[in-house]
């Protein structure tokens, strides 16, 4: 089983897209409506095997609810430099535990957690690229 697709719950799909799309760099999957009132938009972070979908008719979670998705970076400080100049508002980067985190939040206050990879994660990731 993998994990590939996670519903975020949002109040204004167009404003959301244009978050994801052009603050994050998400690439935009597609954006259909299957039947009247049930809008998909599916947007997969760069490099992720996983994405997320936004829309309408979908989920009965209240916009904003959702908290603690991570994006796992191997380098923190470049990805937080990207989004800042991109006009992300991102926080510092953190030291926990040894782990580097830093934190957003999308234009619905659903809370998100950008994570450095660790040393392990980083050499795992360029060993599967080389094989």
């Amino acid at each position: 089983m993998r994990l590939e697709v996670v519903q975020v719950p949002v109040a204004d799909v167009d404003r959301s897209k244009s978050f994801y799309t052009e603050k994050l760099g998400f690439v935009l999957d597609h954006d259909v409506e299957h039947i009247p009132g049930m809008r998909v938009v599916q947007l997969t972070p760069p490099g992720s095997a996983a994405s997320i979908v936004i829309g309408t008719g979908m989920t009965g979670m209240t916009p904003g609810s959702l908290e603690g998705l991570q994006l796992v970076v191997p380098d923190i400080r470049a990805a937080r430099a990207e989004l800042l100049g991109r006009g992300a508002d991102i926080s510092e980067a953190q030291e926990m535990g040894g782990v580097q985190f830093a934190f957003f939040a999308d234009p619905d206050g659903n809370r998100w957690v950008i994570q450095g990879a660790t040393p392990s994660e980083v050499r795992d990731a360029h060993l599967e690229g080389s094989a």
